[in-house]
């Protein structure tokens, strides 16, 4: 998507917001340009883009292939009032993070499971053209008990993509009903007091009786 900017002079800031413009900056290793641009129409663009999709930003008749770094906020309006914009450079990689997005009814859902969901973004290494706009995951064979782990989805995105989380971490897991987990932990502490009293085991592991206490005659 293309988003239109100019170049800016510091210190106007809230005089560009009254005018229903943002401040923002375009940076790279090499230049740090800061920039104006309407704010209604970066909230369109940002909602459609996000964080991980590439952004067209024409300043002053100049593109610039840009991701959004950071967007600052006023927590009072909560609305976004600052945006920093990264210039990518053709051919070189980076880092990025990738919305998942989650698809299907898992089939432990039928027995009463509960999805939880523990992340919603993968890190990858990528060129810049193969940034995924998200990651479609399909979590209907889930059975309860079931999970997705981040190196299962690598078939997902690019070839040339590498992934920076730990590919052990777990994307999503269908859990059993809680009731069934209540009662799993109530039956768990009725029991303990069985577990405890093993101890007619000694260091070697020999059964033998229990001691008796020490008042008993």
């Amino acid at each position: 998507m293309k988003l239109e900017a100019s170049s800016r002079s510091a210190g106007r800031n809230a005089a560009l917001r009254r005018e229903g413009r943002m401040p923002g900056v375009v940076y790279n290793k090499e230049s740090n340009v800061p920039v104006a641009f309407d704010a209604k129409a970066f909230d369109r663009v940002f909602r459609e883009q996000g964080t991980s999709s590439l952004i067209d930003l024409d300043v002053d008749g100049d593109t610039h292939q840009v991701l959004v770094r950071e967007v600052q906020m006023d927590k009072r309006r909560r609305r976004p009032v600052h945006v920093d914009f990264y210039a990518v450079t053709a051919g070189q990689k980076l880092e990025v993070y990738v919305p998942v997005v989650f698809e299907g009814e898992p089939a432990g859902a039928e027995e009463g499971g509960q999805i939880d969901v523990q992340r919603r973004e993968v890190g990858i290494y990528v060129l810049p053209s193969e940034i995924p706009h998200d990651i479609t995951v399909d979590i209907s064979a889930l059975e309860i008990g079931d999970s997705i782990h981040i190196g299962e989805v690598r078939h997902l995105l690019p070839e040339t993509a590498e992934i920076v989380d730990d590919e052990e971490l777990t994307l999503v897991t269908v859990l059993a009903p809680r009731q069934e987990v209540e009662e799993e932990e109530e039956e768990g502490v009725e029991a303990e007091p069985e577990v405890i009293g093993r101890g007619g085991e000694d260091e070697d592991g020999e059964g033998g009786a229990a001691p008796a206490d020490e008042d008993e005659e």
